[in-house]
């Protein structure tokens, strides 16, 4: 509801005259907040219904977290239309309210006991921890924010992982007890930015939401998803990746795991923007996509289908 609300005070800003209604729909991720996201079908389960509300003209435009988001073509119907400016992308340990526990910013992971027990849902998250503390205790934990700090402060965890974005959107600010950047941690695809849908032949809505549109979060994601198309991996496959832009270059550094961490490729590649001066430029975009593909296919002569394919 955040982001809905969000994007309706981003169309306000450049179409005052635009009549808003928001159109609450429940996906079945967020029906069942018990079962691991793999076991109710993975991808797709926190944006299908609410592409289908689109499809149905119930809404003319659907809201996502971009790395729920497949990659994969599943509503022809539809395009993404929009990439907002993007928020912080990295992940956050959240600490009980009563820990007494001193995280050394240099060094977050080794700041925990031994046997630590660590709760986060995600195969990415999971599989980078355990890369470098094998000894942790990982258990799955669902639900909304507000269920999740409540399970962490009653005892249940020592620590969970959540992505910053939605902790700062919510003014949760004052419970990050540790931000994990990269090379400690390598957040998810598109993670951080909002994904804007509506339906392809919907050309005044098309046009509306362009002019949301962040050019440097749209080729960095466009990278990004592009480098997780060709590995055929799912968006809650242990896959970590950012892409950067830094003095007119644009960078994607991957790892993939497996899922016990025990196991992993990484690698990197950059190369200089063909329109640094005009970030909208079609090249550029044409440039992302080059270069996730350029990467994905170096992974995956390395054997990172393999890694994927045993989760």
């Amino acid at each position: 509801m955040w982001q809905a609300n969000h994007v309706a005070d981003l169309i306000r800003n450049i179409s005052p005259e635009t009549e808003i209604e928001l159109v609450d729909v429940t996906t079945i991720g967020d029906q069942d907040q018990s079962q691991p996201l793999r076991q109710l079908g993975g991808t797709g389960v926190f944006t299908r219904e609410v592409q289908r509300a689109v499809i149905d003209s119930r809404a003319d435009i659907a809201v996502h977290s971009l790395k729920d988001l497949p990659t994969a073509v599943v509503a022809p119907e539809l395009t993404l239309a929009s990439v907002p400016k993007r928020a912080i992308r990295w992940d956050a340990i959240v600490l009980p309210a009563n820990s007494s526990l001193k995280i050394d910013q240099r060094a977050p992971l080794d700041s925990f006991p031994e046997g630590a027990r660590i709760g986060s849902g995600s195969p990415r998250r999971q599989a980078q921890l355990l890369a470098v503390r094998p000894d942790f205790q990982l258990f799955e934990i669902r639900g909304n924010l507000n269920t999740r700090l409540k399970k962490l402060d009653d005892g249940q965890y020592d620590a969970i992982i959540l992505a910053a974005a939605g902790l700062k959107r919510l003014g949760w600010e004052s419970r990050l007890s540790a931000i994990l950047e990269p090379p400690v941690m390598l957040p998810a695809v598109g993670q951080g930015a909002l994904g804007i849908e509506c339906r392809h032949d919907d050309k005044a809505t098309r046009s509306l939401l362009a002019r949301l549109t962040d050019q440097e979060a749209q080729i960095t994601t466009l990278a990004e998803r592009t480098v997780l198309a060709r590995l055929q991996a799912g968006c809650h496959a242990p896959v970590g990746i950012v892409c950067r832009i830094a003095d007119e270059t644009v960078e994607i550094e991957v790892i993939v795991l497996s899922s016990d961490g025990k196991q992993s490729l990484r690698t990197e590649i950059a190369d200089h923007l063909p329109e640094a001066d005009n970030l909208a430029a079609s090249q550029n975009l044409q440039h992302a996509i080059e270069l996730g593909e350029k990467i994905a296919d170096d992974l995956l002569q390395q054997g990172a289908d393999e890694l994927i394919g045993n989760v």
